[in-house]
This record gives C-alpha cells, sequence and structure tokens, in this order.
C-alpha cells in the first residue's frame, strides 16, 4: 500500500480551522467553522491542487492527532469534492496498522460535514462527489505534485 505524508492541519473533533503557510508549515489564519472536523485534516506537502493549495488529505483513525503532527499514513482512496464550482478533492488515507474503514460510511460522514461547514457562507458552496479508490488518489498526487519539492508518496 501506497503511503504518503500529511500535515496535520486540524484535529478530529473541533470546529477550529487553521489555515497555514504549506510551504513553512506556520499558522496564518485560524477561524471558527460551522461544524466539528470528524477526522484529522491537512495536506500533503509538495503537491498543488487545482485550487491553488496542497492536496487536502483526512487521515481515517481513532488516534488523536493534533494540529502541527507531520504523519506517514496509508492512501486508501479519494473523495470528489466541488468547492464554488472548481474542484477540490479530499485523499483519504489511514495510519498505519488502522484497520481499514468503512469507505461508504466515511464517505457519507464527510458529505455531511463538507454541506455544514460550509453553509450558510456567502460565495462557498460545496458538494461531495464519487468516492474512488487507492490508484486514484496515487493518479492525482501524480498530476499535483510539484516539481522542485519532495514527492508525496514513499517508495
Amino acid at each position: 500500500m501506497a503511503s504518503v505524508r500529511v500535515f496535520i492541519e486540524n484535529e478530529a473533533g473541533s470546529d477550529i480551522k487553521h489555515h497555514h503557510d504549506e510551504e513553512r508549515f506556520v499558522v496564518t489564519q485560524v477561524e471558527q467553522v460551522r461544524a466539528a472536523f470528524p477526522y484529522p485534516y491537512g495536506f500533503v506537502p509538495g503537491t498543488l491542487a487545482a485550487d491553488g493549495d496542497a492536496v487536502d488529505c483526512f487521515v481515517i483513525t481513532p488516534r488523536s492527532l493534533h494540529t502541527g503532527d507531520l504523519v506517514h499514513a496509508e492512501i486508501v482512496g479519494l473523495m470528489e469534492q466541488t468547492d464554488s464550482g472548481g474542484s477540490n478533492h479530499n485523499v483519504l488515507a489511514v495510519l498505519p496498522g488502522d484497520p481499514p474503514p468503512d469507505l461508504e460510511r466515511v464517505r457519507e460522514e464527510l458529505a455531511r460535514f463538507i454541506v455544514e461547514v460550509f453553509r450558510g457562507l456567502p460565495g462557498r458552496e460545496s458538494t461531495a462527489g464519487r468516492l474512488l479508490p487507492a490508484e486514484d488518489a496515487l493518479n492525482y498526487l501524480a498530476r499535483c505534485t510539484t516539481s522542485g519539492r519532495p514527492t508525496p508518496t514513499d517508495a
């Protein structure tokens, strides 16, 4: 199973969203959002997605991860997402040794979160799309890897 490094921006169970400078890993903004993150959420260093930010990643784990943690996680899928009309997909990953998640249940939880967190914000509308397998996540990461930065996957 392929792995990826994930910088954790936001802790599961928290409604505080941290924004980071994705190259220096420093907090640039903190805001309260409308829903608590269902899983630890962050980004894959060394990537650049279509929205201009690093690739987003949810780490599906019962373990406690904290803002600022940098973890290795195993890729299990990709959830399509649109955000204000553009793509903003999320890689789904698990920590090594964690049991494989019920991805359909995870997709349902994330779909509810995505709708709730942006509900009522002017100009922000998000929808969850299909759940795709790990191979699609790897292809997406390969397309989003930036030159001159470390690659997101380990050998």
